[in-house]
Formats: structure tokens, C-alpha cells, sequence
């Protein structure tokens, strides 16, 4: 039997892809504005992964079909959208088909603009496609507005500033989707807040089963992969929810732990550093003092 090639696809330019998708050539090389709906993929490439060297940020609501999102499913038919940054392994999807639009940006493009080094700052570009943006009907209106007022430009005669206008209304749709991810956090709460206690029970679990003696410290990609979720994702909405992200949040878990050893086993400070997945004491004591204003040493005394 032969085996199947998992490698991803790797996609160099976007005219690469206008040619992947059947779609006319690009009116400029490095920016590009695609019609969801005169896209035609061809049946091999289904179920294939790509690689992108450029920003893809699409606005897409559903013929039929649905979107994973997190710990459940919806609808994009009210419209939704997605980021992924270059580099970032994408796939097709055969189940649904969609309406909406996909902008291309290669980072050429915004090089040389504050842009180029600010984009890196929209932490939704690190997100994975299942914690896609839900828009509301006038948030859609917003973004469809600033997407026809880019093709509107790149239909038009290129000049000398047509590059500073482009740039200027990407960077205007990225500030409205960062604030649209912001208001979905707090309409979300109740979802969240059922993440925030499970968050607590896969860390409650890990300690209580001594995966520290083996992997050390639960990581925030471990966390994020138990429930279902990206770190970056994770970390914005535990800071929308709670003020703090999920780094601070397994250092609390972890203090919490500590105080338990401290105050009813018998282990040394070195005993119980070890316990929780520190390689070295300092760091242990480092960190409890930060937290907690005392040495674990004066902590346990103060119990005595």
C-alpha cells in the first residue's frame, strides 16, 4: 500500500494560490481580495494541508454546514471570520461551503510600514480556525464596508499613494476585529467561565497526580491542548475573564500545591520544589516569595 503524503503544500505567492483556487490573477502581487464563492478547488487538493507565506484573513458565512468553535459548534451563517499569519499549516474544508470574501496580505506589502512590526500584536493571528470571530449584524456591516472599500482601491489605477490607502484600511478592519474579539470574550462569559473550572480541574488533576515528577510544571500549550484551545487564545480570554493569563494562573494553581506540601507533609523546601516540577529550589523560592511575600520556609513556620 503506498503511504499517504502528509507533507504540507507550500504556497510561495499569492498568485500561487489564485492559480490553486481557479480564480483570475491578482491585481497586485502582494495584496489580493478573492470572491469566496468563484473559488473552484480541485478534488486533490481536498483534505490536502498548505503553508502559507502570507497574512489570509477571511469573512465567510455558511451555505450549510458548521464551524467548530472551542468545546462546541455554530453556525457561520450570521458570518465569521478567520486569521492565520504565514507559516501557519491550514486545511480544506469539505464539508461546508461559503459565501464571503479572503484577503491576502504578504508581509512585503506592510514591510516597510509601522504595520509590518505592529501586525505581530493582533494575537487572533495565532488563534486556531475553531476560535473563529462570530460578528453580529452590524459588526458584519462594519467589515464588509472596509473590505469593499479595499477592492474598490485595488480596482482602481495604481498611484503613488494607493499602497498607503490599502495598508491604512487593513490596519482599520485588523482594530475593529481586535475589538470585536474583545466584546465576543464578554458575551461568551458563560462559556468561558465553564472553560475557567475546567482549566482548574485539569490542573487540580495534573497536581493531584504527580505528573510533575515526570513532565515537570504544567506548560500553557498543555493546558490550551487539554481544552481544546490555542495558548494565545487561552491566555485572552482568561485576561478578559479574570485580569490574568493562563501563566499567572498555573503559578497560582502551582502556589496553591506548594502551601498544601508546606503545611501538612514534611518535606523539606528542596522536597517540595521537586514535588511541583522545579529542576532547582531558587526558582521554587523565587516564586513563592513573589507571590506570597514569604519564603516557603517563613510560611510554614508561621503555621508552627
Amino acid at each position: 500500500m503506498e503511504k499517504k503524503d502528509n507533507t504540507p503544500m507550500k504556497i510561495s505567492s499569492i498568485s500561487e494560490l489564485h492559480n490553486l483556487l481557479s480564480v483570475p490573477k491578482p491585481l497586485h502581487p502582494l495584496v489580493s481580495l478573492i470572491d469566496n464563492t468563484k473559488m473552484s478547488v480541485d478534488k486533490e487538493m481536498l483534505n490536502k494541508s498548505f503553508l502559507m507565506d502570507f497574512y489570509k484573513i477571511s469573512y465567510k458565512f455558511s451555505e450549510h454546514g458548521k464551524m467548530g468553535y472551542g468545546q462546541g459548534y455554530y453556525d457561520f451563517n450570521e458570518g465569521g471570520m478567520m486569521f492565520t499569519s504565514p507559516g501557519q499549516i491550514l486545511s480544506t474544508d469539505v464539508d461546508a461551503q461559503y459565501c464571503g470574501y479572503t484577503l491576502l496580505v504578504h508581509p512585503d506589502f506592510i514591510r516597510t510600514y509601522p504595520l509590518g512590526k505592529n501586525i505581530k500584536k493582533f494575537g487572533f493571528f495565532s488563534y486556531d480556525t475553531n476560535e473563529a470571530l462570530h460578528l453580529s449584524d452590524q459588526e458584519k456591516t462594519v467589515i464588509t464596508g472596509l473590505l469593499d472599500n479595499i477592492r474598490n482601491e485595488l480596482n482602481t489605477a495604481i498611484d503613488e499613494v494607493s499602497q498607503d490607502v490599502i495598508i491604512s484600511y487593513i490596519e482599520v478592519l485588523l482594530n475593529y476585529s481586535n475589538r470585536f474579539y474583545k466584546r465576543q470574550f464578554i458575551t461568551r462569559k458563560s462559556v468561558n467561565s465553564d472553560l475557567l473550572s475546567k482549566m482548574d480541574t485539569v490542573l487540580e488533576d495534573y497536581f493531584n497526580k504527580e505528573q510533575t515528577l515526570n513532565h515537570g510544571i504544567p506548560t500553557v500549550e498543555f493546558l490550551a491542548s487539554e481544552l481544546n484551545l490555542s495558548p494565545h487564545y487561552l491566555s485572552d480570554m482568561l485576561r478578559n475573564l479574570t485580569g490574568q493569563n493562563a501563566q499567572q494562573h498555573i503559578h497560582e494553581k502551582l502556589i496553591e500545591k506548594a502551601k498544601e506540601y508546606l503545611t501538612a507533609t514534611s518535606f523539606s523546601v528542596s522536597e517540595v520544589a521537586y514535588a511541583l516540577g522545579f529542576e532547582h529550589p531558587q526558582s521554587f523560592n523565587k516564586l513563592f516569595k513573589k507571590k506570597t511575600d514569604k519564603t516557603p520556609l517563613s510560611y510554614r513556620q508561621s503555621f508552627n
